[in-house]
């Protein structure tokens, strides 16, 4: 089963903590729904522009998807 990582990205001074707030809301929608997942995170890719991600399988892919609105995703 391949792992798919769905992403969203946050610009601007406040996109660490930002994306650190989403990350917090990723695990509640997970939670609530009963969703497996593998990991949730957020990177800084630099002090401008930080990813918050949902690693899950290709399976609930769809479910995250629509729900969530991701601005992409990729195979983990």
């Amino acid at each position: 089963m391949r792992k798919i990582k769905l992403i969203w990205d946050f610009k601007g001074p406040d996109a660490l903590e930002t994306a650190k707030h989403h990350c917090i809301h990723l695990k509640e929608f997970a939670q609530i729904d009963n969703l497996p997942y593998h990991e949730v995170n957020f990177v800084s890719l630099n002090e401008m522009h930080t990813i918050a991600y949902i690693t899950v399988n290709e399976a609930y892919m769809k479910v995250v998807r629509d729900a969530l609105k991701p601005h992409r995703g990729e195979v983990a």
